[in-house]
């Protein structure tokens, strides 16, 4: 059973009709890149898929449960197990980089502090992070905020990670890390959705692809799909033929 469903969902602003009935899954332990030109709404379907947008009509299914109507109470649950890594890292400002990863295990967990700093310590030295525990987020680089975010985003273990445009900005080394950080977790079995125009990390990250053009999924396929048929869709969109 795919661990994410959508299924003919659509959504509106206003007078704009974004999603016209997008349907899309995600197998247990896969990595599917989410593509698309700018303002097509690839956000959106990654917001909703943790309550934080609501479709107009359709279905969202989170590990067979149909998440759509839930309350923000309900939806607590869904959130532990799935994690969102904003593009902006979105950390607390003043809270110092302990304080980020401490803060979900200390509303969401009943460690004690030492598990609690035995867990962060963990995840900073994973995340080759060491040494800033007492930092702020202003004074980190652009791409260590970002390292930061990811780590928060996954120290509660989740099930799944949403990941938002997190390569955007950075230079080559922290793209890197990120793409590294993201094959570790799909080693260990998380399901994720990757939203990017990054076409390279894209192709090192992803095990399927699926094209958002005018409102619905218009072809979806594996890395090695796109090679066998470079006259496709989203080859052509890839290329700047199509849809950009």
């Amino acid at each position: 059973m795919a661990v994410i469903e959508v299924k003919n969902f659509t959504k509106s602003f206003g007078s704009k009709k974004v999603h016209r009935g997008v349907n899309l899954s995600v197998e247990p332990g896969e990595c599917l890149g989410l593509i698309g030109g700018s303002g097509v709404g690839k956000s959106v379907i990654l917001r909703s898929l943790i309550g934080l947008e609501k479709p107009d009509s359709g279905e969202i299914f989170i590990d067979g449960e149909e998440i759509s109507g839930w309350t923000e109470r309900q939806l607590v649950e869904i959130r532990k197990k799935v994690a969102y890594v904003f593009q902006n890292g979105a950390l607390f400002d003043s809270m110092t980089v302990y304080d980020n990863l401490a803060y979900p295990l200390r509303e969401h967990t009943p460690l004690t502090e030492k598990e609690i700093g035995e867990r962060i310590h963990s995840q900073l030295e994973e995340f080759g992070l060491l040494g800033n525990h007492s930092v702020y987020p202003s004074q980190l680089s652009g791409g260590m905020q970002k390292r930061v975010g990811l780590a928060r985003s996954i120290i509660m273990g989740p099930k799944v990670v949403l990941y938002d445009e997190p390569t955007a900005g950075l230079d080559p080394y922290n793209t890197k890390k990120i793409q590294e950080m993201i094959l570790r977790l799909k080693a260990r079995g998380v399901t994720s959705v990757f939203v990017t125009h990054d076409m390279p990390s894209v192709y090192a990250v992803c095990d399927r692809i699926a094209l958002l053009l005018n409102g619905e999924i218009q072809a979806s396929g594996t890395v090695q799909d796109l090679e066998r048929d470079p006259e496709g869709l989203m080859q052509r969109f890839i290329n700047g033929i199509e849809g950009a």
